[in-house]
Order: structure tokens, then C-alpha cells, then sequence
């Protein structure tokens, strides 16, 4: 079998350093993903009730932020650039594949369900939390909030105690 070549992690690290200060100088902000996921759901919604947008708070703010459309945000078009990047990458380090890996313990279709549930749950937490990983801890570490620091210990110390009950599905 053949051995699958990745980027030097310290490389790929500095990279993802370098652009994180390159975004908060050019736009004032860091990265995140979590915004452009919430552009794409107002743009939904505004789509099919229109009405609704216009009276509810969450999306009145929303639009009046982004009078042009919520996809026009600059984060809709990070994310999309990711989804690109990703899919050339994979093309040209021959890694590109649609599998699903599971432990010998459960089934294909109880890790897409329990993936399902951990991404909804991710999802909602990002709302609340106002941000996700990216933009709350990357972002917030690199202009050294307390607020990203503390969500960078919370975020790997919870995923710490959780690997713990649930590396038995993977072992």
C-alpha cells in the first residue's frame, strides 16, 4: 500500500499562522466558519419567507448588516475557498475519496448518526458561544483574548474527558 503524503504539520501550522494575521490586518477580523454557515441559512430562509426575515430579530440584524445579501458576506466566500482547496488537494495528492472509517465496534451507520448528532450539537453550541473553534479560539488566541484561551482549554479538555467514554467504539 502506498504511503500517503500530508503537509509538514509545523508548515501547515505557520501557514495557517501567517494567513490568520494577513485576514485580521486586510479585514480587522480573524477566520471563521460558523458566520458564513449563518449567511447561508438567513439567505435560505429569506428565500423561502421572506416576511419572517423582515420581523424576526435574529434575521432583521442580520440583513441590516448585509444589505447586498447575506451571501456576500467575505466569510461565505472563505468557506467556499476551503471547499475548493480542500477538493484540489485532495486531487493532487491522489487522497481524494468518499469512505466513511469506523472502529471495529460499530457500524458505518451508527457513526454517520452519532456524526450527525455531534455536528448538530456543534452547530448549535457555535451559536451560542457566538463563533466557532475558528474564529472563537484561533482567532481569539491569536490577539491573545482571554476569552479564545479559555475556549481553546475548554474545547480540548472537554474533547479529553469525552475520548475517554467513547474511545471503547473506536478501539
Amino acid at each position: 500500500m502506498e504511503q500517503k503524503k500530508y503537509m509538514n504539520s509545523y508548515l501547515a501550522g505557520a501557514c495557517l499562522g501567517l494567513l490568520l494575521l494577513a485576514t485580521i490586518y486586510i479585514t480587522g477580523r480573524g477566520l471563521g466558519a460558523s458566520g458564513a454557515i449563518k449567511s447561508f441559512t438567513v439567505a435560505a430562509v429569506e428565500t423561502v419567507a421572506k416576511p419572517h426575515t423582515d420581523n424576526a430579530k435574529f434575521y432583521k440584524e442580520y440583513t441590516t448588516e448585509h444589505p447586498e445579501g447575506p451571501l456576500t458576506n467575505w466569510l461565505v466566500f472563505e468557506v467556499v475557498g476551503v471547499l475548493i482547496g480542500a477538493f484540489i488537494s485532495g486531487l493532487i495528492s491522489n487522497r481524494l475519496g468518499f469512505k466513511m472509517e469506523h472502529g471495529p465496534k460499530i457500524t458505518g451507520r451508527t457513526r454517520a448518526v452519532t456524526a450527525m448528532i455531534g455536528g448538530a450539537l456543534f452547530s448549535f453550541g457555535a451559536q451560542f458561544g457566538r463563533g466557532c473553534t475558528s474564529g472563537a479560539a484561533l482567532s481569539g488566541m491569536a490577539v491573545l483574548s482571554t476569552g479564545g484561551i479559555l475556549t481553546m482549554m475548554a474545547i480540548f479538555g472537554s474533547a479529553f474527558a469525552f475520548a475517554y467514554f467513547f474511545r471503547k467504539l473506536w478501539i
